[in-house]
């Protein structure tokens, strides 16, 4: 899955935190609550199992796959 990468969407998110709990090493809470990827992990896609279960479980979809 090369030239796919991760993007959250900051206007949509609500801070519930599911991705980071389903993908702690890939997500991570800002100051403010809201969910954002890892420093050096925005094109784990591939090689993470569960990027894919972290998209799905964000209750508003403000988690999503991208591609380059």
């Amino acid at each position: 899955m090369s030239g796919v990468g991760i993007q959250v969407d900051k206007e949509r998110c609500v801070g519930a935190g599911m991705c980071a709990l389903t993908a702690p090493d890939v997500f991570t809470q800002d100051d403010d609550g809201l969910s954002v990827v890892l420093p050096g992990r925005e094109s784990t896609t591939g090689t993470h199992p569960l990027v894919g279960e972290a998209v799905r479980a964000c209750p508003v979809g403000a988690v999503a796959l991208s591609s380059d």
